[in-house]
């Protein structure tokens, strides 16, 4: 039995691999990526139990005693909820890791996968990023309390393995997207910020203006090709060093092209600024996908233009019930 952990919020990324796992096998999706016969999934939410609680996350243990896990908790926010609440990113994201991991070790979880993000690596480096250099320096200091804690579930899964020989590991994504984001103009991340923010411009007929000079660059991966490595990850990795989920590093965009690529997907005819009095935020990191190319070599992303319209297809569409 798979079990996954929800993203707190959100759903992001659970609502993809969701998708992707009740999807029939066909020509166009692989068997890889399938549901395949026995496997049972349970898709939990944040209404199942508070994970920063110990007493409330093990009777879900306990209730469904999960051979495999899919650790996708975390609390999460945008760039300026990120530099005002430190603490509490560390604070939150370090419980439910504890919980999570030392739970799956009493229970005898035979896999878990956690989710941790790019933010981890060090903010001064060398580029491309690699899986080697979590370590190699403080993060950023817009976001350290989150970055850390999510650094520490590297460390745990290489204790419980040297420990007690238990088979945890992780996963990095890039930047996420697409349809179930958290859409909230003051806590989303800039894609789904910019949607909503770019949707009520062209319906309110006022300016779309964006914060910071839309120099830095970023590789977005879309929710639905993340789902299926998701699903190849807890099949078939067995390492406990984590491995990055991304596009290549000739796929990096700026936020410029991003916010351009969003007013053409919605047709937004307005004024368009740029508030460059505004921070952006860490240049860039870039991360190599080369391990992931190794495993994968055949993996097909889809199209970041392809993806953003289907995520904003989605919102409009979605508008009266996406989270925002």
């Amino acid at each position: 039995m798979s079990l996954l952990l929800p993203e707190r919020g959100s759903g992001l990324v659970g609502k993809a691999i969701q998708e992707i796992i009740s999807r029939k096998s066909d020509a166009s999706e692989s068997e890889r990526f399938a549901r395949r016969q026995g496997e049972q999934w349970i898709f939990l939410s944040s209404k199942d139990g508070d994970l920063r609680d110990f007493t409330q996350t093990k009777p879900i243990f306990e209730r469904h005693k999960p051979t495999h896990v899919i650790h996708l908790a975390a609390f999460v926010g945008g760039l300026f909820r990120n530099m005002h609440q430190k603490a509490d990113f560390y604070r939150d994201n370090s419980l439910m890791n504890e919980n999570i991991l030392h739970l799956a070790h009493i229970y005898n979880v035979k896999k878990v996968v956690s989710c941790l993000s790019t933010c981890i690596f060090p903010d001064k480096t060398t580029y491309p990023i690699d899986e080697t250099m979590i370590h190699n320096g403080p993060p950023h200091e817009s976001n350290f309390g989150y970055a850390f804690a999510k650094r520490m579930i590297d460390v745990m899964n290489r204790s419980y393995n040297e420990q007690y020989g238990s088979k945890f590991t992780s996963v990095v994504p890039t930047n996420i997207f697409g349809p179930y984001d958290n859409y909230n103009l003051e806590d989303s991340h800039v894609i789904p910020g910019l949607i909503h923010k770019c949707y009520l411009a062209k319906q309110q007929n006022t300016p779309f203006v964006v914060s910071g000079t839309g120099a830095p660059l970023r590789q977005f991966i879309y929710s639905m090709d993340l789902a299926k490595l998701f699903i190849w990850v807890l099949r078939e990795y067995d390492d406990v060093d984590p491995i990055i989920l991304s596009v290549g590093e000739e796929d990096e965009i700026s936020i410029k092209h991003v916010a351009d690529s969003i007013v053409s997907a919605m047709k937004f005819k307005g004024e368009y600024m740029w508030d460059a009095l505004k921070p952006d935020g860490q240049f860039k990191k870039t991360a190599s996908n080369l391990k992931l190319k190794k495993h994968l070599p055949d993996f097909k992303f889809t199209p970041f233009q392809t993806a953003l319209q289907e995520t904003v297809e989605w919102f409009v569409n979605n508008y009266d019930d996406a989270r925002k």
